[in-house]
C-alpha cells in the first residue's frame, strides 16, 4: 500500500519572520505506477537505453526521525522535479506532508532568483529534448531515412541572428540618444558663447561601408562563433536550478525541526505545519543543533558557532577564535567544532599551517599543479589542478584539539589536550564524538608511515589530556581507517569502534581499562556501517552483507550476545538509513534490480514495510527487458568470486556465443560492481542491451581487489596490482565456456578507471584470454596517481622516490595481441589523460598500431560528460565488439 500524501500549496506574500499555517487538505494516495508495454528486443535501441532524460529519479536525503520516533523527515522530489523539498511522514496516521515546494519557497526569494530558476529549468528541459531528438534523428539518418540533421543548428543560428540584431539596434538607439544629448549640450554651449552655429565638421559622420557581395558563408561562420559563445555563457551550473532544502535537525523534545534553505534557516512545527523564518542575511547559515532546552538553536557560518534564542534578539558566538602570543611557535586556527549533546562542552579541532620563518606567511601546499589542456578555443589553453603523488613531500598542518566549556567567551583559553606536529607525514584524525551524557569524548588517529592506529578517550575537562585506550601497529587493514568512527552507546558506558581484526570490518567493544577489543558479531562478512542504537543501549543497528555479499541489509544486533536479526527485505541493498531512538522503526533507501531503490519505512516490531517514495519514470519498464542472474565460481586459489550474467533468449550451454565481461577490480571503500541495486551504465545497462539485442552473453564480475569482501580481497593489489584480478578473469573465461554457452575465442573485456587499468593489464599479460578489450580512463602509471589511494592500495611509497614506477603498464604493452580501444576524457582531473597518451605511445613504439585505437572526449572529465554522452560512448562499444567478436550464431 502507498502512504497517504498531503500536498501543501500556499501562495502568500510576506516578509521578515513571518509564519505560515498549512491548510488541511484532503489526503490523496500516491500515484500508481503506470503499465507500460515492453519494447521487442529486436527493436531496442541505444537511444532508448541511454535516453537524454534519465529514467532514474532522486534518492531521498536527510533521512531523520523526530526524537520520539513519531515523525520521519526527509528531502526528496518526484521524478521530473528539480531540487529536494522537505517531506514529513506521520508514522501514527500514515500521512505524508510535502512541507516545501517551489511555489512556497518562491515567496521567500527575490523575483530575480526565480526568473533565473525558471529560465534555467526550461533550458534544461529543452536541452534534454533536443539531445534526444538529435540522437533519434541521427539513428534514422543512418538507417537511410530522409532527415534534416541541420535543423537544430539552423534554428539556433536564426535565434542568435535575431539576438545580435536586437543588440545592435539597442546599441544604435543608445548611441543615437547619447549623440543627441551631446549635440544638445554643444548647441547650448554655442548659444551661450554667441556662436552662430556648430562647426559642420562636428556633425560629419562616417558612412559604414557595405559589402559589394553578400557573403552568406561568412555570416554563418560568424553566427556560429556567436552561438558557441552563447552556449558557453549559458551552460548550466549547479546553482542555476531550484535547490530545495539543504539540511535539517530535529528538536530534542518537541516535534519541531529547523531546516536550511539557500543559506537561511526556517523553523517548522511538525504537527500543524507552521513555518517561521529565523534568518535572512547575505551570509550562509548552517544549522547545527537545537539548544538543550529547545528554547533556541545553534548555527554556524564557515567555522564560527553562534547561539540564538527564539524569544530574544541576543546572538552569542560560542567558539571564539583561538588567541596566541606573538612569539607562539604554532598559531592554530579553528578547523572544526563539535558540541556535546547537552551543549555544555565543545571540542575544537585546530590547525596551524606551515609558515615561512622569514615572513610568517603559510608555505605553499605540498600538491603540485598539473596542467590539463582545453582544446575548445581556437588555441589550446591550460588549467591547473592540484595533485599530490607518492614521491611528493607532504606538508600536513600541525593539529591541536581543545576542550572548552560552553559559557563565558571571556574566560581564559585552555591549553590543547592533544597535538600533532604534522609536516612530511601521513597523519589523519577522526572527528570527535561525545558521549550522550557529555562526560567523555573519543577520537582516533592513523599514522600511515608507522602503521599506527590509536583510539583515545578523554574527560569533559579543560586541559585534561585524553587517554589512549587502544593501539594497533602493523597491517590494520587499509580500508578500516575511513570507517573506524569510535562512538559511545547511548548510556555512555560502552565504546564501540569498527575494526578489521579478523579479516572483515565489523564493530568491536573497546575495554577502555586495558585496550582489549571484543568482537560483537560472528562470521565472515562486512558490517562497517553503524546506523544507531536503541535507547536502552541493548541493541545496535548495522548495515551488513551477512546473508549476501551483493546486498547490504539492515540488522538489529543484540549487544550482549551478538545475535543478528535481518530487518529489511532479502535482496534489498540498504544505503542512507536512520533508526528511531526507541529502536522500533527503520527508514532506508533500499531496493534491488526487480524494484528500483526507494525510501522504505520498516516497522521493526510488526515486520511491516511501507514505501514512501516513487522516484522513477514508469517508461523504464518498457526497456527493462531482462534481469541478470547471479552466479559464483571458485578461482584457482579456492576463493569464491561473485558475478552476474545477462543470458540471451534461447541460450544453451552448448552454444558458442560471443560474450563481454565488465570488471572494475580495485578497492572502492564500501562499494563493488555486483550489487543488487546497481544499474551501472556499462555492466548493467549495456550488458542488458547486448544480451537482448544481439544475443551476447554479458557478465559483470568482482575479482579479488574489490572492497566489501573482506581484507583478503581489498588487500589483493598490494605490491602485485592487477595480477590477482587477471588470474580470476582467466578462471572466469573457463567457467563461461563450460557453463554459459560461450565461445572461448570471442570474449571481450571492458572496464572503467581501475577497470580500465585492469583491462589493459590483462590484455598485455594474458594476451590470449580475451579477443578484444575496451579500457576506459585507466591509471597506467601509478606514480602519477593520488598518493592517498596508491599509497594505501598499491605499494609502499617513499618521499622523493617514484618507487611506484615499477607498477607502470608501459613496459607490458609489448604483450598485446588482440584489438584494444583506449577511451579517455581529455580534461580528466582524476586519472590524467597523459596516462592514456603515454600508454598509446608505448603501444605504437612496440608496433601495435594495427591493434590499438583511441576514442577521446575533448571536453570530458573522469566520467566523460563532455561531448561524448552515454549513448555515444556505448554506440562505440557496440560497434567495436560487433566488429571484433562478431554476431551471435
Amino acid at each position: 500500500m502507498s502512504p497517504k500524501i498531503l500536498t501543501v500549496s500556499i501562495a502568500l506574500a510576506f516578509s521578515g519572520a513571518a509564519s505560515l499555517l498549512f491548510p488541511q487538505e484532503t489526503a490523496q494516495a500516491a500515484p500508481a505506477v503506470a503499465s507500460v508495454a515492453k519494447i521487442k528486443p529486436a527493436d531496442l535501441t541505444l537511444e532508448q537505453v541511454y535516453r537524454a532524460k534519465a529514467y532514474a529519479g532522486q534518492a531521498a536525503r536527510q533521512i531523520q526521525f523526530s526524537k520520539d520516533g513519531r515523525y520521519l523527515a526527509y528531502t526528496w522530489n518526484p521524478y521530473g522535479e528539480n531540487g529536494f523539498d522537505l517531506y514529513v511522514h506521520d508514522t501514527q496516521t500514515g500521512e505524508t506532508k510535502r512541507i516545501t515546494s517551489p511555489a512556497l519557497m518562491k515567496t521567500y526569494d527575490a523575483p530575480e532568483d526565480w526568473e533565473r530558476f525558471d529560465k534555467k529549468a526550461a533550458q534544461k528541459e529543452k536541452e534534454e529534448a533536443e539531445r534526444q531528438a538529435k540522437a533519434e534523428a541521427q539513428a534514422a539518418y543512418l538507417r537511410g531515412e530522409k532527415v534534416n540533421l541541420m535543423k537544430w543548428e539552423e534554428t539556433a543560428l536564426e535565434e542568435v541572428k535575431r539576438e545580435v540584431a536586437e543588440k545592435k539596434a539597442k546599441d544604435a538607439a543608445k548611441k543615437a540618444e547619447t549623440d543627441a544629448e551631446a549635440a544638445k549640450e554643444k548647441a547650448a554651449a554655442a548659444a551661450k558663447t554667441g556662436a552662430a552655429s556648430i562647426a559642420k565638421a562636428d556633425s560629419d559622420k562616417k558612412e559604414e561601408k557595405k559589402e559589394a557581395k553578400d557573403d552568406k558563408a561568412k555570416e554563418i561562420w560568424e553566427l556560429r562563433d556567436e552561438l558557441k559563445k552563447k552556449l558557453e555563457k549559458e551552460k548550466l551550473k549547479p546553482g542555476d536550478l531550484y535547490p530545495g532544502i539543504d539540511a535539517l535537525v530535529w528538536a530534542n523534545k518537541k516535534n519541531e525541526l529547523i531546516f536550511q534553505y539557500r543559506g537561511d534557516l526556517f523553523r517548522l512545527n511538525a504537527a500543524d505545519g507552521k513555518i517561521e523564518r529565523l534568518t535572512q542575511t547575505d551570509k550562509i547559515e548552517r544549522i547545527v543543533a537545537y539548544q538543550a532546552d529547545d528554547n533556541g538553536y545553534i548555527y554556524m557560518d564557515e567555522k564560527r558557532l553562534f547561539n540564538a534564542s527564539f524569544d530574544k534578539s541576543t546572538i552569542r558566538q560560542l567558539n571564539r577564535e583561538l588567541i596566541h602570543p606573538d612569539d607562539a611557535d604554532k598559531k592554530y586556527r579553528i578547523a572544526h567544532t563539535v558540541l556535546s549533546e547537552d551543549k555544555q562542552w565543545m571540542a575544537i579541532s585546530a590547525e596551524a599551517p606551515d609558515a615561512k620563518p622569514e615572513n610568517g606567511k603559510p608555505a605553499p601546499p605540498s600538491e603540485r599543479q598539473v596542467e590539463i589542456m582545453n582544446y575548445s578555443e581556437r588555441f589550446a589553453t591550460a588549467k591547473k589542478v592540484s595533485r599530490e603523488v607518492s614521491d611528493d613531500k607532504r606538508k600536513v598542518p600541525a593539529t591541536a584539539l581543545y576542550i572548552r566549556r560552553v559559557g563565558d567567551a571571556s574566560a581564559r583559553q585552555p591549553q590543547p589536550v592533544f597535538t600533532n606536529e604534522g609536516g612530511d607525514v601521513w597523519f589523519e584524525m577522526s572527528p570527535v564524538a561525545w558521549a550522550k551524557d557529555g562526560s567523555r569524548y573519543t577520537f582516533s588517529t592513523w599514522e600511515r608511515e608507522k602503521d599506527l592506529l590509536r583510539i583515545y578517550v578523554g574527560k569533559a575537562e579543560e586541559g585534561a589530556k585524553p587517554q589512549m585506550v587502544l593501539e594497533r601497529r602493523g597491517n590494520v587493514g587499509h580500508e578500516v581507517v575511513n570507517v573506524l568512527a569510535p562512538q559511545f552507546t547511548p548510556d555512555s558506558k560502552q565504546l564501540i569502534a569498527v575494526l578489521d581484526e579478523q579479516g572483515y570490518r565489523q564493530p568491536y567493544v573497546i575495554d577502555v581499562s586495558n585496550g582489549n577489543a571484543k568482537a560483537i558479531l560472528k562470521g565472515d562478512f562486512e558490517a562497517h556501517s553503524i546506523i544507531g542504537f536503541s535507547e536502552d543501549s541493548k541493541s545496535m543497528f548495522v548495515l551488513a552483507n551477512k546473508d549476501d555479499f551483493a546486498a547490504m541489509n539492515a540488522y538489529k544486533v543484540d549487544l550482549a550476545t551478538g545475535g543478528m536479526k535481518a530487518i529489511g527485505q532479502a535482496g534489498d541493498f540498504h544505503r542512507s538509513s536512520a533508526v528511531t531512538e526507541t529502536g522500533d522503526k527503520l527508514a532506508s533507501m533500499a531496493g534491488q534490480w526487480a524494484s528500483r531503490p526507494e525510501l522504505k519505512l520498516v516497522d521493526i516490531s510488526k515486520a511491516k514495510s511501507t514505501t514512501l517514495t516513487q522516484s522513477h519514470d514508469p517508461q523504464w519498464n518498457a526497456i527493462d527487458l531482462q534481469r541478470p542472474e547471479r552466479f559464483s565460481y571458485t578461482n584457482r586459489h579456492g576463493d569464491k568470486i561473485e558475478a552476474y550474467v545477462f543470458k540471451p533468449a534461447g541460450l544453451s550451454s552448448s552454444d558458442h556465443r560471443p560474450a563481454i565481461v565488465y570488471t572494475y577490480g580495485g578497492p572502492l571503500n564500501d562499494r563493488h560492481i555486483v550489487e543488487t541495486d546497481s544499474f551501472q551504465q556499462t555492466a548493467y545497462m549495456f550488458g542488458m542491451y547486448m544480451a537482448a539485442k544481439h544475443g551476447y552473453v554479458t557478465v559483470a564480475v568482482d575479482p579479488r581487489g574489490h572492497s566489501n569482501y573482506g581484507r583478503k580481497f581489498s588487500d589483493a593489489n598490494w605490491e602485485q596490482v592487477g595480477k590477482p584480478q587477471a588470474e580470476d578473469l582467466e578462471d572466469l573465461t573457463k567457467y563461461m565456456q563450460k557453463n554459459l554457452g560461450v565461445d572461448g575465442k570471442r570474449i571481450g573485456l571492458t572496464g572503467w578507471s581501475f577497470g580500465g587499468f585492469q583491462t589493459q593489464y590483462t590484455m598485455y599479460t594474458s594476451p590470449d584470454t580475451f579477443a578484444a578489450g575496451i579500457a576506459g580512463a585507466g591509471p597506467t602509471e601509478w606514480e602519477n596517481y593520488n598518493s592517498w589511494y596508491s599509497g594505501r592500495t598499491i605499494g609502499k611509497t617513499e618521499r622523493s622516490k617514484p618507487n611506484l614506477r615499477k607498477y607502470s603498464l608501459l613496459p607490458l604493452t609489448a604483450g598485446l595481441k588482440k584489438p584494444l580501444l583506449l577511451v579517455h576524457g581529455m580534461q580528466d582531473p582524476n586519472v590524467l589523460y597523459q596516462d592514456t597518451v603515454n600508454v598509446y605511445r608505448a603501444l605504437l613504439e612496440n608496433g601495435k598500431e594495427s591493434l590499438v585505437d583511441l576514442f577521446l572526449d575533448p571536453d570530458g572529465e573522469h566520467g566523460l560528460g563532455g561531448t561524448v554522452k552515454p549513448k555515444s560512448l556505448h554506440k562505440k562499444y557496440e560497434a567495436f565488439f560487433l566488429q571484433h567478436l562478431g554476431k551471435a550464431r
